[in-house]
């Protein structure tokens, strides 16, 4: 019986140990796959369903108009600044019953000036606030 024995310097293994890294991915991807039923980032509540209601409006309901430039305007009156709506809408909320705010917004304003007509809306006390729109262009068969 001959025993070889290796007389050289040992040689290096040239190749990657990939099982722990196996180890590793398969342990995050169970984690993961428990982990993702149980996040839900949405609190369930039934949504309303559309719907487009024509009101006749009433002679002491106000409209405040925001044109593209994002200057207000009181039915066709230029208002200077929003302190001056603010205290117009504070006025209007003291009287008994209180008009309706119905909001004209260009198409292509910004959001900004009309979210500041809904908080001056909001701080005045005005209860009821409506978006006038243009009815949908329909199609004649």
């Amino acid at each position: 019986m001959a025993i070889q024995i290796a007389q050289g310097p040992d040689e290096a293994v040239s190749s990657i140990n990939t099982t722990p890294l196996v180890d590793v991915m398969l342990v995050l991807l169970i984690i993961f796959l428990i982990t993702i039923p149980v996040v839900n980032f949405s609190v369930p509540v039934e949504l309303p369903h559309q719907r487009n209601e024509v009101r006749e409006s009433q002679p002491k309901d106000v409209v405040v108009t925001v044109d593209r430039q994002g200057r207000l305007y009181w039915f066709d009156a230029p208002v200077a600044n929003q302190a001056v709506l603010f205290e117009r809408l504070k006025g209007i909320a003291q009287q008994q019953p209180q008009p309706e705010l119905h909001l004209r917004g260009d198409a292509g304003s910004d959001y900004a000036p009309i979210g500041r007509v809904l908080l001056a809306a909001q701080r005045a006390g005005i209860a009821k606030v409506g978006f006038i729109t243009e009815p949908p262009i329909r199609s004649t068969p």
